[in-house]
């Protein structure tokens, strides 16, 4: 039986461990099967490897949120931000405050 594409995303990381996309993409593949539990753990180790990796951060949120985990998604969106200050990534940062804004207005929200 061929490799599935999780297989495969492994395999390049284990091949070029300092790119940081197919971490992304191996995290995205989870995320897109359901798995979120595991698409999170992906995430998480693709942003503690490469900090400034800002795409992660929308999709680690994100994650987050559909596993409940809003104060958690809320700091990953705030780590973006900053990440995106650092290295100049104005479009992302946008994407960010807005996902950051979505999170508190719910839990305004919440607490009314």
């Amino acid at each position: 039986m061929p490799p599935n594409r999780i297989e495969l995303l492994r395999g390049f990381i284990a091949q070029r461990p300092q790119d940081p996309f197919p971490r992304y993409a191996l995290a995205l593949e989870h995320k897109n099967a359901g798995d979120l539990t595991a698409a999170w753990q992906a995430f998480d180790e693709l942003m503690q490897s490469h900090g400034d990796y800002t795409p992660a951060y929308l999709h680690a949120g994100n994650t987050l949120v559909a596993l409940g985990r809003r104060a958690d998604a809320r700091t990953v969106y705030e780590r973006g931000v900053q990440a995106c200050v650092r290295v100049g990534d104005g479009h992302a940062k946008g994407e960010l405050e807005q996902a950051l804004a979505s999170v508190a207005a719910d839990a305004d929200e919440g607490c009314a």
